[in-house]
């Protein structure tokens, strides 16, 4: 895999986090702050309780704006993939709110985009160490303080 595809696989996942972030993002102030859209469902109740929500959703479109900017690089493919475990994971996890907030599709390809870009990174994270190792660009040896 050339350093070309790495980068393009980080723009798209920049791209999936930003969009999905940005629609949770509206849907959660629409659901906390007015009552309307799926989420008031969840929130009516305990509206402090979209504090989560808002905290994940903005924090994702961060990491969104930092993905676009990065440099193909192993770390930044092993963050990526990484960011990607713990969103699927919370999704299967707390599968019931997809449930309850009747929003099954946006689970469905929110979970399978997570999964798809957990395995696009892991690829192009172990492409780039092999590519590393190829090209001899492996780091000095370290030296003995004797």
């Amino acid at each position: 895999m050339n350093n070309h595809l790495g980068h393009l696989i980080l723009r798209g996942n920049a791209v999936f986090l930003l969009a999905a972030s940005a629609g949770g993002f509206v849907s959660d102030v629409r659901g906390i702050f007015f009552g309307l859209g799926p989420v008031a469902r969840v929130v009516a109740e305990a509206p402090w309780s979209g504090l989560g929500f808002i905290e994940a959703h903005g924090l994702a479109f961060i990491i969104g704006i930092l993905m676009w900017r990065s440099q193909a690089s192993r770390s930044w493919h092993l963050a990526a993939a990484a960011i990607h475990v713990l969103l699927g994971t919370a999704n299967l996890v707390f599968w019931q709110f997809f449930i309850v907030t009747d929003m099954l599709i946006v689970g469905y390809v929110t979970t399978v985009l997570h999964a798809a870009f957990v395995g696009l990174q892991s690829v192009a994270a172990v492409a780039d160490t092999s590519r590393a190792s190829l090209i001899g660009s492996s780091p000095e040896p370290r030296r003995s303080l004797q």
